[in-house]
């Protein structure tokens, strides 16, 4: 019981502590940083098409939320693959391999962050982005839904693969990024993927505790990183979504209908699932309307959902920097 005890008094010291990356800086109301290029690391989240396609509608929009982020400030973000600085590659893992569909040929946020310096340095006005966790959950759910492992050897896995982004983060600032902004997993137990397969209970758990490893190795960070909290403004949309989305909206469903028929294509959640990365204007719901919608497929959000974070990702950095 002592045990437990100290391990929640440190937990909430650490946590406190690292509220501080989200609220303090020593910006102005009139923004100081005028990025001269966003470089982005992790997973479908920030994915701007590093294998071809994006992991949300196709639609030719500004449609993934770090794309959107570079667009506020007058740059553009285009994929590594061609020529640009979106490292950010679809299913992959923090350093875990193979990635969330069984392909170990993906990077991993380390090995994109290898790349990155193999090429260059960060310059003094980059704005550096990390965003990355949603394909070790995936990954380990999975393994624990095949009875492959235990809820418990999940979690701890999940927990680490946290720790082990803190990491890469401590490493970035190491090496020259005066400017980073992290973002870990939403909350996935609001995801359809949660609903449909009624681990909506687990997967909230698994999220949070990603999320809390994450901060509790980065909290004394906080000169060089902000900490821009996807699951506090996601579970808030998911919450009213007509508040956010306008009159009708819904996160009942995802608005795409194209199918994966193979590992390559889908999310993680096995063949035969909806996948987004396949999805564009023509693989929707009959008669929809995209921006009425959350999801994209049962885990990625829409172009609309993205452009909002990326908005709110905007302010929060501007308020900080």
């Amino acid at each position: 019981m002592a045990f437990q005890r100290l391990r929640r008094a440190l937990l909430g010291a650490a946590l406190a502590s690292a509220a501080l990356l989200a609220a303090c800086g020593g910006g102005s109301v009139e923004s100081q940083l005028v990025p001269t290029r966003v470089v982005a690391f992790g997973d479908g989240m920030a994915d701007v098409g590093q294998t071809g396609n994006r992991y949300t509608v196709n639609d030719g929009s500004v449609n993934v939320w770090v794309a959107r982020l570079a667009e506020l400030y007058g740059l553009g973000l285009t994929s590594a693959a061609s020529g640009g600085t979106g490292f950010a590659t679809g299913n992959a893992r923090v350093l875990a391999k193979p990635d969330a569909v069984g392909n170990a040929a993906t990077p991993t946020v380390k090995e994109q962050i290898d790349a990155f310096l193999a090429s260059g340095a960060f310059l003094g006005q980059d704005l550096v982005v990390v965003n990355a966790g949603i394909a070790d959950i995936v990954t380990e759910t999975q393994l624990m839904l095949a009875s492959s492992q235990s809820s418990a050897q999940a979690r701890a896995r999940i927990g680490q693969a946290g720790t082990d982004l803190g990491a890469q983060v401590r490493r970035l600032v190491q090496v020259g990024a005066k400017h980073v902004v992290v973002v870990g997993p939403y909350n996935l137990g609001r995801s359809r993927w949660a609903t449909d397969a009624s681990i909506s209970g687990t997967l909230q758990d698994f999220s949070t505790f990603f999320n809390q490893s994450l901060l509790i190795s980065i909290v004394d960070l906080g000169a060089n990183v902000l900490y821009v909290d996807l699951p506090l403004y996601f579970n808030l949309v998911t919450g009213s979504p007509s508040g956010y989305l306008g009159t009708g909206a819904t996160v009942a469903g995802p608005v795409c209908t194209s199918v994966a028929a193979a590992a390559s294509d889908s999310i993680g959640l096995g063949l035969g699932q909806v996948s987004s990365y396949l999805c564009d204007s023509s693989t929707l719901e009959p008669g929809s309307d995209p921006a009425l919608y959350f999801f994209a497929d049962k885990i990625y959000p829409t172009p609309v959902a993205h452009r909002l974070f990326g908005n709110y990702a905007y302010d929060r950095i501007r308020t900080r920097w």
